[in-house]
Formats: C-alpha cells, sequence, structure tokens
C-alpha cells in the first residue's frame, strides 16, 4: 500500500524540530512523500520554508511543497516558489487556498495568479516535475453543480496536474463513486485519497464543516462521550 503524509508547520519557529522529530518517525513507515502546509493567505510562509529546508536531505522521504495563490500577489507566489525550487524542491500541491479572513469569499489579489489553473500552468513551465491538485469527493463548499466541478477538475488536468489530492471523507464510497465520476469525464489523472486521523474529534467536526465533508452518524456515535478522554 502506497501512503503519504501531510504535516503542517509548527505555530512558532521553536516548533520546527519536534515536526522534523515527528517527519523522522513517519519515514520509517516508507511514505511516497511528505508534503509541506501553510496556513491562510500565505500565513506561516517562513515556517513552513525552515521546514521544508529541514525535510529536503538525506533521511527523508520526497518532500512536497504547498503553494497557495488566495491573498498573495504573484511575485510573492513566484518568490516562495523559487525559495522552495533552490532547496531542490520539485513537488508541489497547487491551490487556490483560503482568504486571510477565511469568513470572506475568495477574491483573486489584484496583482496575483486568478486561479489555481494559472498557478498549475506556471509551476509546468517552470521546472515543476510532479504538481497535485486538490479534489473534493463531496463537492468543494463553493461549486454550483457536481458538473462543473467536474469540468474544474478537467481543467486542472489540462493545465499540468500530474494527480489529484482528495480533501478527506468518512465513507469509502463517497470516494468510489466520486472516482467513478472523474473518469467518465475523461479525468485520467491518478486520484489519491485524502484521510484524516481524528486527534480532536470537536476540532474535527469544525473543519468538516467548513470544508464540506460531511461526517456520518457512525461517526459521531464512535465518539459519543470520548471528548474528555485523550486516547
Amino acid at each position: 500500500m502506497n501512503i503519504s503524509f501531510e504535516l503542517f508547520p509548527p505555530a512558532t519557529s521553536n516548533g520546527i524540530g519536534k515536526v522534523v522529530e515527528i517527519a523522522r518517525q513517519l519515514a520509517d513507515f516508507q511514505p511516497d512523500m511528505i508534503s509541506v502546509t501553510y496556513g491562510a493567505g500565505g500565513s506561516g510562509r517562513e515556517r513552513s520554508s525552515r521546514l521544508v529546508a529541514e525535510l529536503n536531505k538525506p533521511g527523508f522521504p520526497a518532500i512536497t511543497a504547498h503553494i497557495t495563490l488566495s491573498g498573495q500577489s504573484k511575485q510573492d507566489v513566484l518568490q516562495q516558489m523559487d525559495e522552495w525550487q533552490e532547496h531542490g524542491v520539485k513537488r508541489f500541491v497547487a491551490l487556490r487556498g483560503d482568504m486571510p479572513d477565511m469568513a470572506r469569499p475568495f477574491k483573486p489579489h489584484g496583482d496575483g495568479f486568478s486561479s489555481s489553473l494559472d498557478l498549475m500552468a506556471h509551476l509546468a513551465s517552470h521546472g515543476a516535475e510532479e504538481i497535485y491538485g486538490g479534489a473534493y469527493p463531496e463537492g468543494h463548499p463553493e461549486s454550483p453543480s457536481q458538473s462543473a466541478e467536474l469540468d474544474h477538475l478537467k481543467a486542472k488536468q489540462d493545465a499540468g496536474a500530474t494527480a489529484l489530492i482528495t480533501q478527506y471523507f468518512f465513507e469509502v464510497d463517497c470516494f468510489l463513486r466520486f472516482r467513478d465520476r472523474a473518469e467518465s469525464h475523461g479525468i485520467t489523472l491518478l486520484i489519491i485519497p485524502g484521510i484524516l486521523p481524528v486527534a480532536n474529534f470537536e476540532k474535527a467536526k469544525g473543519f468538516s464543516k467548513r470544508c464540506g465533508a460531511s461526517i456520518p452518524q457512525f461517526v459521531h456515535d464512535r465518539f459519543a462521550g470520548l471528548h474528555n478522554n485523550p486516547h
């Protein structure tokens, strides 16, 4: 079974070493890659850059860097891309990302990329070896229809995406139905299912509501009464 891990940069620079140690332990599972995110509107870029630099060394799996366009100028995004490529990173997860104020609807930066499609096309023409796009088995919260969602995924494929990584889901059938719809729509890319290890169910519920991932009743039932149980 192929597996990869996604790491968030620590809240402060002092936590870099701890995350590096976690990545070292995860490397024992021989993942295909470890990806490193950063926050809404490019927040936490410095910590993400430091983490990428620490992990993109011998002894660690291939590093994939998230790069988002929301709330940032094209110059900011390209500077980040150049910095990561200088560290030897050639794999990217290219996303629109959330606005700095996540309650606000997306609006392109006046001097920025207009969409993830533009970002992918740029990455594809500037040395990126792997470009991963996002996909939503239950539909993006802002998508007007299932058909529009699939059209957008097909456009990502045409823009240069080499694979898709889905938002997490809790029911396998949800992913399988989505995969079949995508294939019927002419999407031939590898679709990698996203899985969320639930460490805090209350936080998972809040995040799921924002990203459009439904939580079936059987999951609620399994976590019932465990909110004060750290194990």
